[in-house]
C-alpha cells in the first residue's frame, strides 16, 4: 500500500508477513511435527501415529533419527513463527519533498536495535541505481545512493519484479526525487 501526495511519498514494507511465509511456517511445523510423533512412538512401541506401524520403524538408528530432524524441524518453525509475529523487515519508505528529509524506519529482530531508523536529506541523494543480475536466478535490486553513506536498497532482494516493474519503480523514485537513474 502506498499514499502520494504532490509532496510527500509514503511507501509501506510488507517484511516477514507474507503468505509464503505463513506456508512454509506450517508446513515445517507439521512436518516437523509428524517425524516427532513417529520417532516416539517407535521408541514407545505403540502407535501414536495411525499412518505408520510402529513395528516397522526401529528406534535405533532410524527412530533416533526421525526424534533429531522433528526437533530440529520444530526450532526452525519457531523460528519462522517469531519472525512472522514481530514483523522483522516491515515498515515504511518516507520522501518528503517538502521539508527535504528521506526517511526509512524497519522493524529488526529483538533487543537494542529493533527499531531500524534511517533519515538524510533529499539533496544528500546522488541517484537511484537499478542493479540487475540475469541468468538462472535473475535478482533485480533498486538501491538510492546517499553520499557518504553508500547505497539503501528500496526493494527487497527476494522480490521478484519484472524489468518493466522495476523500471517503472525506479522512473517513479527518481522523478519524485530529482535525481538520476543509474543502472548496472
Amino acid at each position: 500500500m502506498n499514499w502520494r501526495s504532490e509532496h510527500i511519498w509514503i511507501e509501506l514494507i510488507t517484511g516477514s508477513r507474507k503468505i509464503s511465509n505463513f506456508c512454509w511456517a506450517c508446513i515445517l511445523f507439521l512436518g516437523s511435527l509428524g517425524f516427532l510423533l513417529v520417532g516416539t512412538s517407535s521408541y514407545f512401541g505403540r502407535n501414536l501415529i495411525s499412518l505408520f506401524p510402529s513395528q516397522q520403524i526401529v528406534f535405533f538408528p532410524q527412530g533416533i533419527v526421525m526424534c533429531f530432524y522433528g526437533i530440529a524441524g520444530l526450532f526452525i518453525s519457531s523460528y519462522l513463527w517469531c519472525t512472522i509475529s514481530w514483523s522483522v523487515g516491515s515498515g515504511y519508505d518516507k520522501f518528503d519533498r517538502k521539508e527535504g528529509i528521506v526517511c526509512i524506519f524497519r522493524w529488526g529482530f529483538p533487543g537494542r536495535n529493533r527499531r531500524i531508523f534511517f533519515r538524510f536529506r533529499i539533496r544528500d541523494i546522488r541517484s537511484i541505481r537499478i542493479e540487475v543480475k540475469e541468468g538462472l536466478f535473475p535478482r533485480r535490486v533498486l538501491y538510492m545512493e546517499i553520499g557518504g553513506r553508500g547505497d539503501i536498497p528500496l526493494t527487497r532482494t527476494d522480490e521478484n519484479l519484472t524489468p518493466r516493474e522495476i523500471e517503472q519503480k525506479a522512473a517513479e523514485s527518481a522523478y519524485f526525487l530529482r535525481v538520476p537513474i543509474e543502472v548496472f
